[in-house]
């Protein structure tokens, strides 16, 4: 009988592990592998160059400098997005009627905050170019140049750029862990916050006692998700910025310089070698975080 079930699962799974291990598992040892050459894209013979490409990359400036700028949105993109998402689900599902329930029109909010997702990441990234216009067609800049003042240039500063960006991603991803929070919260009993509430707990009480402890394994997930977003992210700079991670490379990540390097250069081991250098990156963060953030399970 065991054997019967064995062949069964065996038989079951042989075909989605074949293609994970073709579409997935290969391309990563391909990419590993190109990583140790001097292949062009276009030489059907790329040249073994061992872990060459790797000394280059401790040298390059420029990539240590995206590098630097990844880890500032790892750090700041999951703890503004987190903390803003928790705060308005937390409004939307138990900020009003005591602690016990939403705020009137919740559903209505929940819908008006999902909209960015609809949009695909390039979109938004050129609507926001037209929001950080640095002339009176500039939604942030029509204001302040009919009050007199000079008008800002978020993206041509070197010293406001990466924040600009870090705003436009916030932005984008905040609804959907809105909507994540959300369901969280919901799914908890409403007895405990009406039992919190008669027995006296205040808003903050009722998010730093009762929500938060109950809520921690999706923002758990969510920080996962949104650190691995802020190693990855590409588009937003891509197509935003001057020089593709300008100025004078103030926004450029390691997404954008493994593109440029490939794609522009045509130093596709040397872009591969990046790409390896990513890989342990994000790796390396989920677990690191999940290790972090692990905590005693609460049963409710």
């Amino acid at each position: 009988m065991n054997h019967g079930r064995t062949r069964f699962v065996t038989g079951f799974l042989a075909v989605p592990v074949a293609l994970y291990l073709i579409y997935v598992i290969a391309p990563y040892a391909q990419a590993f592998y190109i990583a140790l050459t001097d292949w062009r894209g276009v030489n059907a013979n790329p040249r073994f160059v061992g872990v060459d490409n790797f000394r280059r990359l401790l040298g390059d400036d420029v990539f240590w400098e995206a590098v630097g700028h990844n880890l500032i949105l790892l750090i700041l993109m999951p703890l503004l997005t987190i903390g803003i998402a928790l705060f308005f689900a937390f409004l939307l599902n138990a900020g009003g009627r005591g602690g016990t329930g939403g705020i009137w029109g919740s559903k209505f909010y929940r819908v008006v905050f999902f909209f960015p997702q609809v949009l695909a990441v390039a979109v938004v990234a050129v609507l926001f170019q037209q929001v950080f216009r640095p002339d009176r067609s500039g939604m942030l800049n029509a204001p302040l140049m009919a009050l007199g003042f000079e008008p800002v240039g978020f993206l041509s500063d070197t010293g406001i750029a990466l924040w600009a960006i870090l705003g436009v991603l916030v932005w984008q991803a905040v609804g959907f862990y809105v909507v994540l929070f959300s369901a969280g919260i919901a799914s908890i009993p409403r007895d405990m916050f009406e039992a919190a509430a008669i027995d006296g707990a205040g808003g903050a009480q009722l998010f730093f006692r009762v929500t938060l402890p109950l809520l921690w394994d999706t923002i758990q997930v969510g920080w996962v998700y949104l650190g691995i977003a802020a190693l990855d992210v590409f588009a937003v700079v891509w197509v935003m910025t001057a020089e593709h991670g300008g100025p004078d490379h103030s926004t450029t990540v390691m997404a954008a310089e493994i593109y440029r390097n490939a794609f522009e250069y045509f130093k596709f081991g040397y872009a591969s070698a990046m790409g390896v250098v990513l890989f342990f990156f994000i790796v390396g963060f989920a677990a690191l975080a999940l290790r972090l953030s692990r905590r005693e399970r609460i049963e409710f």
